[in-house]
């Protein structure tokens, strides 16, 4: 318990999947919450539920796509608590699955302008306040796939790379400043956006059961598994981490 007791954390994308599983176990171990995304109703729900539970959270919503909203939230994130101690860049999207040659300059700007420019912009707009506040921790969510690839959503696995090389350029430009910044890569997690892209294929089950068998622990994983890398990065037993990849991925990178 308390192991971010009083540290102040932000999570993008904040009301599904790995970013509700971060926010829940963060304020459990002592975190303030600000719980920001697009879905509003969902997004004061979990605060609620957050504060129900005894915890202290509040949401905002924030488009990462857009400076201004990112300016805007961060500035009173850090008026209402103080400071900004740690930031997850979680909010991201798959895209479209199509081959490169049939992908529209819409289709590939829409998913750079949330899965890049987004943690481009929260990155930009947080280290400020970390630099008057005697440091933090940046966690970005990169997957498997800024690591290896496969043949398929191009748009998707050209931005997890790029998340993994401005994870360590920010490493290198920020740890002076004792400003840590990680990349988490999961495997394939039990998440909306799975449930979704499996959906899109045709058969949940089938695909479900064919993801298990890529990973050589024996199937995929579940939010909570991405959230307690997620706290040990945030917390002051990760102090010597910077510039690293966390992968937890049942192994599927091994291979």
């Amino acid at each position: 318990m308390n192991r971010v007791k009083d540290k102040v954390v932000l999570v993008t994308g904040a009301v599904l999947g790995i970013g509700r599983a971060t926010c829940l176990l963060l304020a459990r171990e002592g975190a303030k919450v600000a719980v920001t995304d697009i879905l509003d109703e969902e997004g004061k729900e979990l605060a609620q539920k957050i504060a129900q539970d005894g915890g202290e959270a509040e949401y905002w919503h924030l488009d990462v796509s857009q400076e201004s909203q990112v300016q805007q939230v961060f500035g009173e994130v850090s008026q209402k608590w103080g400071k900004i101690d740690i930031l997850v860049n979680n909010a991201g999207i798959s895209g479209v699955d199509k081959p490169t040659h049939e992908i529209t300059a819409e289709e590939w700007n829409k998913l750079m302008a949330i899965n890049v420019n987004g943690v481009f912009f929260c990155t930009k707009h947080a280290i400020p306040i970390m630099m008057n506040h005697g440091g933090g921790s940046i966690i970005n969510l990169s997957s498997i796939y800024g690591l290896v690839s496969a043949p398929d959503i191009p748009a998707y696995h050209a931005s997890k790379g790029a998340v993994r090389l401005m994870t360590k350029t920010d490493a290198l430009l920020y740890a002076k400043d004792k400003i840590r910044v990680n990349s988490v890569h999961p495997g394939f997690i039990w998440t909306p956006l799975v449930d979704k892209y499996l959906q899109q294929q045709g058969d949940v089950e089938s695909g479900r059961k064919k993801l298990d068998s890529l990973h050589p622990i024996g199937h995929i994983g579940e939010p909570d598994d991405i959230a307690y890398g997620i706290l040990y990065l945030a917390s002051d037993e990760s102090k010597f981490v910077t510039g690293s990849e966390l992968v937890i991925d049942g192994g599927y990178t091994a291979k």
